[in-house]
């Protein structure tokens, strides 16, 4: 590599990992508000809002690469247009495409970062933060049982605790189940332990006497020494949905096995469509680079900065994104359709030779009149 070439490069990447921090922390401050209210206001820990937050970066991060890589290009080269830096390099002889060299070295870089997200990184914190959510939603005492006042985990049932002691032991419960109005019970008990089962939490009662109407009418008490209550099937909220494709690796997406399709409730082509995705999106960051770069060419010198050829290079990118966007759309309809998701880089590639090679082309001066 060139001196040229690394010094741009680093100059790009200075300016990559400004615009990523900046950005991932205002995506990352929208998000966090919401999730802080839910689990703080749910008695969790901050270090729980914090674990959760971690969990939910990777694809934060995965969202603002591009726009951080095509932000840090179009910046660096106009502040370098300004300097006359590049002026000076294309004097020398260096062609465009030539000046496009590190361009393209930093935006496989940034293809690279997201394929590293997109395949490993996101799946697995995706994961991670479903079994964690799972686990939180089961823990019913930090919940839903709160002593001293009537809850409703679900329509029909209602729950009230007496008191809760420092070793988790619950005094005096009363649970009514009105759900089904033929059969109402009403189960109450002088003392209570939570217990975690293969299928949800167990509210194992102590003293206790379960009485029901039986026919709509007719009154049957049953005392008991010990009785165990299965809350799984009384807090609906407790149960959550199976696997999503984000939590899947890339190899079974591109399976679509179709018991793994109707687990997620998803299609074949939704399953063909992200797989291939996570191939053609980091390369939507090379793209966005070069862009960036190629409009910023067609510019001359001016102090004054090269604000239409950035308009432009924003309009490309807006261009870019809506026919990324239609592809997308498209493929989920048709499993054979899921070529078209890798059509919006191959065009934002394309697009970013032309402006190259227009770049290059010899511009009349405005004004200038042939000689005799």
């Amino acid at each position: 590599m060139s001196r040229f070439d690394r010094y741009l490069l680093s100059h790009l990447l200075a300016l990559f990992g400004f615009f990523s921090l900046v950005l991932v922390a205002i995506y990352w401050v929208n998000r966090a508000v919401g999730l802080f209210d839910q689990l703080i206001g749910d008695g969790h820990s901050a270090l729980v809002f914090l674990e959760f937050s971690a969990l939910t970066l990777p694809n934060v991060i995965r969202l603002v690469l591009p726009i951080s890589a095509f932000a840090a290009t179009v910046y660096g080269v106009n502040r370098l247009m300004a300097d006359s830096e590049l002026v000076v390099m294309q004097a020398t002889g260096f062609s465009a495409f030539r000046l496009a060299r590190p361009v393209l070295y930093f935006g496989l870089i940034v293809a690279l970062m997201m394929l590293i997200l997109m395949h490993v990184l996101v799946p697995t914190s995706r994961s991670m933060l479903a079994a964690r959510s799972a686990e939180i939603a089961e823990n019913v005492t930090s919940r839903y049982l709160s002593d001293g006042e009537f809850m409703h985990p679900t329509d029909g049932v209602t729950l009230y605790i007496r008191d809760i002691t420092e070793t988790g032991e619950l005094h005096d419960v009363f649970i009514a189940d009105d759900r089904d109005p033929k059969n109402r019970a009403t189960y109450t008990a002088s003392r209570a332990l939570l217990a975690r089962g293969d299928s949800g939490p167990k509210l194992i009662m102590f003293d206790g006497m379960v009485q029901g109407l039986t026919g709509g009418s007719r009154l049957a008490v049953t005392r008991f020494v010990d009785f165990t209550y299965d809350l799984g099937r009384l807090i609906e909220a407790g149960k959550l949905p199976g696997r999503t494709m984000d939590e899947l690796p890339t190899w079974a997406l591109l399976a679509a096995d179709p018991a793994l399709v109707d687990e997620t409730g998803q299609s074949r082509a939704a399953f063909l469509s992200e797989g291939h995705q996570r191939f053609a999106m980091p390369f939507l960051g090379t793209a966005a680079a070069l862009i960036g770069f190629s409009a910023l060419l067609l510019g001359a010198f001016s102090r004054f900065g090269l604000w239409r050829q950035i308009g432009l290079s924003v309009l490309l990118l807006i261009l870019l994104q809506l026919v990324n966007t239609s592809a997308t759309g498209l493929s989920l309809r048709d499993d054979s359709a899921w070529p078209l998701v890798y059509v919006a880089p191959v065009l934002g590639i394309a697009l970013s030779g032309l402006l190259l090679w227009l770049s290059q082309r010899p511009r009349r001066i405005p004004g200038a009149r042939g000689v005799a």
